[in-house]
């Protein structure tokens, strides 16, 4: 399904949630690194997960709660500044006592009436692997984010998410009676394998389990799945999707599905734009579509071996229309392509066609360079699949920021 409406970054959480975002020590610049978002009921819940075999305690404790049918969640919360990843079984039962302090804190500020269970709460880390978590800071910090929660909160809780990130990533989609909004954060790190970030959409629409994670499938193959920053996968990856009902519109005609699929789509893709734009040192947004390919799994590879080779994003951070490595890197992608069925164009120059390049304008060719976004388009000419990627160059600062990331 295609992206056919535009999502605002209107941070206005679907009825029934509330969300907070504080400073609670774990970061060592004072910002904020803790984020709570709670429901007033229970939610379907639907996530994907991390392809990395190395995972995080958060995102094993995630998988094994989402693996009932009837997993019915009630709260979300994240850390940055730790990813809580390779720290074994305490690690494990850190991330069972950051959603027992939430619980019990949700408890004490609404009373036992509104009881939830530590089991309805998901935890999600984001930050330096190998560190544990600083425990004695949220038992402190999710108290007072659990005081802080309210209904204009998630501007905050998207800032408490962030690493590398210069700016919080918000997408919002209204629909009539009901909302899709959802927070994302990442910067770096990231390449299509349920790719590497953290997100979170939320909706007061109700829908049923299976369903939802259907859609969210869906979703994340045209959007999380569809960007690259470096190639590199985290050990930490999870997009979770809660629907809480309080809409009281119910999901289930055709024409209701259709609209709810495309709403999610499209605040992910807004959210997997968002994380491109703010790519650890990018100075490029590029589009690449990869048209002509036998099937789309064809087109996907080509087009994977193209967004992460260091070559061709380093020539787009120089503004160089070196059309070869683009080319090159289709040919080691692992398919059968053939350079004399290629037609490639930089913006609306076509520099390469049938196995050598074409009388293209050299300063036409550079000036289709010089754009902060630009379209790539590689015609594989082998049939009539296609898919679109969304990728960055290579910069001085990408090597800075990740040479120093634990400093």
């Amino acid at each position: 399904m295609t992206s056919s409406s535009t999502p605002s970054s209107e941070a206005t959480l679907p009825r029934g949630f509330t969300a907070a975002g504080t400073a609670v020590g774990i970061k060592k610049n004072g910002a904020r690194d803790l984020a709570l978002i709670v429901s007033d009921r229970d939610c379907a819940a639907a996530a994907l997960f991390t392809t990395n075999k190395v995972k995080a305690a958060p995102v094993l404790r995630g998988q094994a709660i989402l693996s009932s049918r009837n997993a019915a969640l009630r709260a979300v919360v994240i850390n940055s500044g730790c990813a809580n990843a390779c720290t074994g079984a305490q690690g494990l039962a850190d991330a069972e006592e950051t959603a027992r302090l939430a619980a019990d804190a949700v408890r004490r500020l609404r009373g036992p009436a509104d009881a939830i269970s530590a089991a309805q709460v998901f935890t999600m880390s984001t930050g330096v692997i190998g560190a544990p978590l600083p425990m004695d800071k949220l038992r402190a910090g999710i108290a007072l984010a659990a005081q802080q929660l309210s209904a204009d909160g998630l501007d905050n809780a998207a800032r408490a998410i962030m690493t590398t990130d210069t700016r919080p990533k918000i997408a919002r989609i209204q629909r009539g009676a009901w909302s899709v909004t959802g927070i994302a954060k990442g910067a770096g790190m990231i390449h299509p394998n349920m790719a590497t970030l953290l997100a979170c959409v939320f909706t007061d629409a109700e829908i049923e389990q299976s369903l939802l994670k259907e859609f969210l499938q869906r979703a994340a193959g045209v959007s999380f799945n569809r960007i690259v920053i470096d190639g590199d996968t985290s050990t930490n990856d999870t997009l979770l999707a809660l629907a809480n009902g309080a809409s009281d519109l119910r999901i289930e005609t055709p024409g209701q599905r259709a609209a709810f699929e495309q709403a999610l789509t499209d605040v992910c893709v807004s959210l997997a734009q968002q994380i491109v734009r703010d790519g650890e040192g990018v100075t490029k947004f590029i589009t690449l579509r990869i048209t002509g390919a036998r099937d789309r799994r064809m087109a996907d590879a080509v087009g994977r071996s193209i967004a992460r080779s260091p070559l061709v994003k380093t020539a787009f951070y120089g503004e160089d229309a070196n059309w070869g490595r683009v080319v090159a890197a289709a040919g080691y992608s692992g398919e059968e392509v053939d350079p004399n069925r290629m037609t490639l164009w930089f913006g609306p120059v076509k520099v390469f066609e049938a196995g050598a390049p074409t009388d293209y304008d050299e300063a036409e060719a550079t000036a289709a360079m010089e754009p902060a976004d630009i379209e790539v388009r590689l015609d594989l000419g082998s049939g009539d699949a296609e898919v679109t990627l969304w990728t960055c160059d290579l910069s001085h600062d990408y090597v800075t920021i990740n040479g120093r990331y634990r400093t």
